[in-house]
């Protein structure tokens, strides 16, 4: 089946709309059939194994099916009203891609993919016969469908989901979505059973393949954070990589909120620190507080990441 024919009665993601996609029909996400996107460049993230010094190039689908309230992507990311957004063919995202390969980078990272499932597949097909071929890493939210995931084994290489709360009143809240914490570890678990907490790096000290777990410190809740942990250490393994944040940084959305309208504290990202020592994690990164303002994108910008 050509991948895009899925989106004919799309159910690629937990929503399951059953949107025709094809025929021009929206479903919550507000996403058609082509491949919008947010920006295509190279970006130096989080996690140094990704990219290294010559980054990852990112693909930033636009829209999401999630709907979380902080968002630091929410220029491209709401699914009301007008966002920033390219729509391209898919040889106009191939060549631009190619580019960034020729330059040195040999990771395609696909961000917020969720709800474009069928175009990733279609970008994969199209990029992973070239020389050498490119490692492809999902950075996805993780709400995604576990059957979804399975048709996925043997084409992604690295998945980094995000593991976002495991209160399903705070995922109802803050991310229209009160079934995450259910979506999210059955998803996490099929990630896990296709990679194991083994990453493998190249020479350069780059990933090949493997799975990183990240998980956003949200001001406020420090218990959900303990929660998510715990999860990961007692549901899949303390030898997965983890990638804990402090980056949080209030929105307008959220701006009146007591929790969420404020930055991170310290004391509340310590609290967190320790916990993940205390479960036994031994592989991973943590941030400093600062970074809340190095990772904020502009996607006015040519390059969002780069002032």
């Amino acid at each position: 089946m050509i991948p895009l024919e899925e989106l004919r009665d799309c159910a690629c993601c937990p929503r399951e709309c059953h949107a025709r996609r094809l025929d021009g029909e929206l479903g919550y996400c507000r996403t058609g059939a082509d491949f919008s996107v947010g920006a295509i460049c190279v970006h130096r993230g989080e996690e140094p194994v990704l990219g290294g010094e010559r980054g990852i190039c990112n693909i930033f689908f636009t829209r999401c099916n999630l709907q979380c309230r902080y968002c630091q992507n929410r220029q491209i990311s709401r699914n009301r009203g007008e966002i920033l957004e390219h729509r391209l063919r898919l040889d106009e995202v191939v060549a631009r891609v190619e580019r960034l390969l020729e330059a040195g980078t040999k990771h395609v990272g696909f961000v917020s993919p969720s709800h474009c499932i069928p175009q990733m597949k279609a970008l994969i097909g199209a990029l992973e016969n070239r020389g050498p071929r490119p490692v492809f890493v999902m950075n996805t939210n993780a709400y995604d469908k576990a059957e979804v995931l399975r048709t996925l084994e043997g084409q992604v290489d690295v998945y980094l989901p995000d593991l976002k709360y495991m209160d399903p009143v705070l995922a109802g809240r803050f991310s229209d979505a009160a079934d995450y914490p259910e979506i999210a570890s059955a998803a996490l678990r099929e990630m896990y059973r296709q990679k194991g907490s083994h990453l493998m790096l190249d020479a350069d000290g780059r990933a090949e393949s493997g799975l990183i777990v990240r998980h956003l410190v949200l001001p406020g809740q420090v218990e959900d954070s303990k929660r998510c942990l715990r999860f990961i250490a007692e549901e899949l393994s303390p030898a997965v990589h983890v990638s804990l944040l402090a980056q949080y940084q209030p929105t307008p959305e959220v701006a009146g909120d007591p929790d969420f309208g404020r930055r991170l504290r310290p004391e509340e990202y310590a609290e967190v620190v320790a916990e993940l020592e205390r479960l036994g994690f031994y592989r991973g990164w943590t941030q400093e507080l600062t970074s809340a303002g190095h990772y904020a994108p502009d996607f006015a910008q040519a390059h969002p990441f780069e002032s």
